[in-house]
């Protein structure tokens, strides 16, 4: 090898570690609210599978201040049009099925959709999206939703950080819920007949 060519490999190795080493040198990067999923199996083989971002209630009144009643006034993000919560931080809570489900006794086609709240004091409609790769609810429209349910919220002992996760399982259903603060937001899952 000519010493010409072997200086050029050098100096772009050292170029390369120049430029790389502070990268990985640096404490990580920590998202606030830490990505998280669960997921649950109903009957022999209806895979669901949710994906969030978790956010802690930090001291701040959460229901009703930091996540508004209702939609949420339009801001810069949302060219100033009203949205729903995404039900957790940064981009889409996402819900995903392999087979068509009943929400709430509603048909839901297989598919990964995007998931939205309207919040409540005593009501709250979950919304499933078929946009689920949106950042949050910002660019939230109406006339992309799959579904609409209305649940009842239940009063809970404290959870620092949000979570989703399933109870009340019964083979073919099972009851999928929001939990945060005090509050647990549950909504019925069973198969499709």
């Amino acid at each position: 090898m000519k010493r010409s060519n072997l200086i050029f490999i050098v100096a772009l190795l050292f170029s390369f570690l120049v430029t790389t080493i502070p990268v990985f040198s640096q404490p990580g990067k920590v998202r606030v609210s830490l990505k998280a999923g669960v997921s649950q199996t109903l009957g022999v083989d209806t895979e669901i599978k949710i994906v969030y971002s978790r956010p802690g209630v930090k001291g701040r009144k959460i229901w009703g201040d930091l996540v508004p009643y209702g939609m949420a006034p339009g801001n810069k993000y949302s060219k100033d049009k009203p949205y729903p919560w995404r039900a957790g931080a940064n981009e889409n809570t996402t819900i995903e099925f392999n087979k068509d489900i009943l929400i709430e006794g509603q048909k839901l086609p297989a598919g990964k959709y995007g998931i939205h709240m309207i919040p409540g004091e005593k009501e709250w409609t979950i919304i499933f999206s078929k946009n689920n790769s949106a950042w949050g609810s910002f660019s939230y429209n109406q006339e992309e939703d799959a579904l609409r349910v209305k649940v009842v919220p239940e009063e809970v002992p404290f959870q620092e950080w949000l979570s989703f996760g399933f109870d009340e399982l019964a083979g073919t259903s099972a009851t999928a819920f929001l939990r945060w603060e005090k509050l647990r937001v549950p909504f019925k899952i069973k198969l499709a007949e």
